[in-house]
């Protein structure tokens, strides 16, 4: 944990960062009239996939099955990964985009930094969470089906596709694969900002201001 802590560190001295997260959204074939919950702000079918990222841009939590309608921060939520953070698993900070809430083991954007310290915690932040938006990108350059659609017609085998092939980039991440970084659309939902934050969080953040950006 502390060497993925420092490789974290080196890309943009962000401090104890233990992996970016980020949500996807991979399109799939409509699904009737009991699809509609799988429609998301864009008006097309998809699965919204969380994922978090470590410093090689390989998958070490995907969350696979949520329909498109669901925002990033209800994924999150009601996931097994939020709940280790809270019982004390997991030592160190995600960071996220503004679509999550800041919460002690979650830090996201400033939106309006004031001072210097604010706006080099933003650019240390962003610079590193950038890392999973890279893996997002070569995912699906290596898997072009996620790019565009899966037309399976049973939804069980599309939430198979995708954890299988995430599984297949991280060994292709492993044996040294050539990286596919060529940009690519993103075919999800505009961002909603996240209005809720946390008191407890907040503390957190203001402290990080102080100690490794003032």
């Amino acid at each position: 944990m502390n060497d993925l802590k420092e490789r974290f560190f080196n890309i943009a001295g962000f401090p104890n960062c233990v992996g970016a997260i980020d949500c996807s959204h991979i399109r799939i074939i409509g699904l009737g009239e009991n699809g509609q919950r799988f429609i998301n702000r864009k008006g097309w079918s998809s699965i919204n996939v969380q994922a978090v990222s470590d410093s090689n841009r390989r998958f070490v939590n995907i969350v696979a099955y949520w329909h498109g309608s669901v925002h990033d921060s209800r994924i999150f939520d009601n996931s097994l990964m939020k709940q280790r953070f809270e019982d004390g698993e997991i030592d160190g900070f995600l960071i996220g985009d503004s679509g999550y809430p800041c919460l002690p083991y979650l830090m996201t954007p400033l939106l309006n930094p004031g001072n210097a310290a604010e706006n080099k915690y933003n650019h240390a932040l962003c610079s590193t969470r950038n890392i999973v938006e890279c893996m997002f990108g070569m995912w699906k350059r290596r898997f072009p089906c996620l790019t565009y659609t899966l037309r399976f017609k049973k939804l069980q085998t599309s939430l198979a596709v995708i954890v299988a092939t995430a599984v297949l980039h991280n060994i292709a991440i492993s044996e040294r694969e050539p990286n596919l970084d060529d940009d690519i659309e993103d075919l999800q939902p505009q961002l909603q900002i996240n209005r809720v934050q946390n008191g407890r969080g907040n503390a957190v953040r203001r402290a990080l201001f102080q100690q490794y950006f003032a």
